[in-house]
């Protein structure tokens, strides 16, 4: 049972497919919903707090300068990555918000399952993306701020208020849950990732329902745009990390953590505070991110390993 639910867990991209087409040319039966985009994305928050230790963080204690360089690339290369490209495509305002709003967003949920695939360092992987819950707090209203207030009006502090509601209590909640009640959720915790799945997958299927019209016009351009912004941030991420000297397992971490983000996240701050076709970015970037975390972590795995652990020797005696 638990090989099904991990075999349809690993679906998600062809799922997010399928549920977008759905609501592309069946709207109606996802349009009444937008109001759960919220509810949905704390529950998907909760199920990431059920997967964490407090020990989890301690990796920032261990090796603080990847963990550091790891953060800084996030919230730097991203976000500023999001307004270059909407500047370079044409993109309006709004579009433009929505970008940022992805670029500035922790990293994603899906990224440790991704960097488990690819044979990187799931610790650091774990710890990268719980540290950048934590700090999305501040950073993702201040960054959006920033980066677009000049165009558009950037509600701060509601953002951090939401974040706060959205990720950090439902994240929290999580971790105790999963530190009070180990034993009794150890044989369940594996229908947890396929709850998230479900509740990410919906809520694209609820951001297309409500921009069929906009996607007729934008899709193109928006859809560069993205595979534009998360390659960016894949390629960045490894070969900044390489060029600070790290081994290849580490660099494909942080390629990952870069390059992967909590799409849900911008989504739901996207269609609360700005317009329902803000939220496209967020949408179209959960669908490809995971197509293309998965195409790269399954070229990673098939490298000889002997070679690739004399590359990770080699890189370390640096």
């Amino acid at each position: 049972m638990s090989s099904l639910l991990i075999w349809l867990t690993r679906l998600f991209p062809l799922w997010a497919i399928v549920f977008s087409l759905l609501a592309w040319y069946q709207p109606e039966l996802f349009r009444s919903y937008n109001n759960w985009i919220v509810p949905l994305l704390s529950l998907v928050m909760f199920g990431m707090g059920l997967t964490l230790h407090l020990s989890d963080f301690s990796y920032v204690l261990r090796m603080p300068r990847l963990v550091l360089a790891g953060i800084g690339l996030q919230y730097t290369v991203m976000p500023i990555t999001a307004v270059a490209i909407a500047m370079l495509l044409g993109l309006d305002p709004v579009l433009t918000a929505g970008m940022v709003l992805v670029g500035a967003s922790p990293g994603g949920t899906a990224s440790n399952v991704v960097c488990y695939l690819a044979r990187g360092n799931v610790a650091l992987s774990i710890t990268l993306t719980a540290v950048s819950t934590l700090l999305a707090v501040f950073l993702t209203p201040l960054l959006t701020l920033e980066l677009v207030a000049t165009s558009i009006h950037v509600p701060a502090l509601d953002m951090l208020l939401s974040i706060m509601y959205m990720v950090i209590v439902p994240v929290s909640l999580g971790i105790a849950f999963n530190h009070l009640l180990d034993n009794v959720l150890a044989p369940v915790r594996h229908v947890f990732p396929l709850v998230s799945v479900a509740a990410i997958v919906f809520i694209i299927a609820i951001i297309v329902s409500v921009n069929t019209n906009n996607l007729l016009q934008l899709g193109p351009v928006l859809f560069a745009a993205v595979v534009l912004h998360n390659a960016t941030g894949l390629l960045m991420g490894y070969f900044i990390t390489r060029m600070l000297g790290y081994s290849p397992t580490e660099c494909r971490t942080l390629a990952i953590e870069v390059g992967m983000q909590n799409s849900g996240l911008a989504v739901a701050l996207a269609a609360k505070y700005f317009a329902a076709s803000a939220a496209l970015p967020g949408a179209i970037f959960s669908i490809w991110h995971n197509l293309s975390g998965s195409l790269l972590a399954g070229y990673w795995s098939k490298l000889p390993k002997k070679s690739q652990e004399s590359i990770d020797i080699e890189s370390k005696s640096v």
